[in-house]
């Protein structure tokens, strides 16, 4: 068990099953847990669980009908009060949680997350797969950044609210700063579908803060540490380089292009080696971990977001795309037929040079 004393006295506790905050004094707490959630000035507890500890297969299983039911087991089990308590669970692993704190002035802040994205992870507004009815839902899907902060200051209750807001945004710079893709459609992500957030702040504090807006220095700090911690957490959980850096296949999937396409189009490049698929995947490895490819590659993919965001027309991003793909394998990439790309509309050419991108990859073994 690992303690942290919090400022105000608050003790943080965490083992690898779970993160435990007891809250010494009354705080004020807002946060979008199913048990207690909302804004409230009367709990004794905060936790994170994970909801993968202990289990051999690492699946998922909900412990009673509603969300809130299966949070208040959670509860008892970690021996706390149901009634006053609030919490998160995740399939992220404990083990791996991140407790950063920063000062400045007369406030200090204190983030403790844990963050994993690997198959829940989308963008706002892709499709999604349930419907809620008479508050039973659906098992949770693996992954979940879950976000507690604890703020030594008082704030006003809108201040509250705000740093709310503020810790969503940190967490989608954070995502956008690693490359982190959507598991339901071809764009980056902005969180996960089941991401929970808590925000503390103490009501006997002297220093009173009535403003946590991003031009604040609150907001500032807030900010800074949630996406520092969010980007710690995702590195300790998935590995650093399976986002940031290192695999081609992590920066082309969410295009749909995985090993077997680009094995596809190399025995149709290479039809006398269909035999071959261990001499491929030797080459492919190397590929895979090619800095300068997978710096093309991430290029010509923020090319198709710009399509996709209507930010550049056909024409340009055909210009634009040319080098690229003329970089990656062989032979060099040649416009056959220019007015057969320029008619295209943005989701054709996407799809035409998703294709192109799979063959200049083929070619490269």
């Amino acid at each position: 068990m690992i303690e942290h004393i919090l400022p105000g006295g608050d003790l943080l506790c965490h083992d690898n099953r779970a993160m435990v905050i007891e809250l010494k004094s009354p705080r004020r707490v807002l946060s979008t847990s199913f048990l207690n959630g909302g804004f409230r000035e009367d709990l004794t507890n905060l936790f994170n669980y994970s909801e993968v500890y202990g289990v051999a297969d690492e699946r998922c299983e909900m412990r009673a009908p509603t969300n809130e039911g299966h949070l208040a087991v959670i509860a008892d089990e970690l021996g706390l009060n149901p009634e006053t308590t609030a919490g998160l669970s995740t399939a992220a692993k404990m083990k791996y949680l991140q407790v950063k704190s920063v000062n400045y002035d007369d406030f200090t802040l204190t983030a403790a997350v844990t963050a994993g994205i690997d198959i829940s992870g989308n963008r706002v507004g892709d499709p999604s797969s349930w419907h809620e009815k008479d508050g039973i839902p659906m098992p949770a899907a693996f992954g979940t950044i879950n976000i507690v902060l604890h703020i030594d200051a008082l704030l006003a209750p809108g201040a509250l609210t705000r740093v709310l807001s503020i810790c969503t945004e940190a967490k989608t710079a954070a995502l956008q700063e690693v490359l982190a893709q959507s598991c339901f459609s071809k764009g980056l992500a902005t969180g996960s579908g089941t991401d929970g957030t808590i925000v503390v702040c103490r009501l006997d504090s002297p220093v009173r803060l009535t403003n946590a807006g991003t031009h604040s220095k609150l907001g500032e700090y807030i900010g800074r540490l949630v996406k520092e911690t969010v980007i710690d957490a995702l590195v300790a959980e998935n590995g650093f380089r399976s986002y940031a850096r290192g695999s081609l296949l992590k920066r082309v999937s969410r295009f749909g292009i995985d090993e077997e396409r680009i094995w596809d189009e190399y025995l149709k490049l290479n039809q006398s080696e269909q035999g071959g698929r261990e001499q491929f995947r030797a080459r492919f490895s190397e590929i895979n971990k090619n800095e300068a490819i997978i710096l093309q590659v991430t290029l010509l993919g923020h090319l198709i977001d710009l399509l996709q965001w209507k930010m550049a027309d056909t024409a340009e991003v055909l210009k634009a795309a040319e080098p690229l793909l003329s970089g990656i394998g062989s032979p060099q990439l040649n416009w056959t037929d220019p007015d057969k790309y320029n008619v295209l509309n943005a989701d054709q050419l996407a799809e035409e040079l998703r294709s192109l991108l799979i063959s200049r990859l083929a070619s490269c073994l």
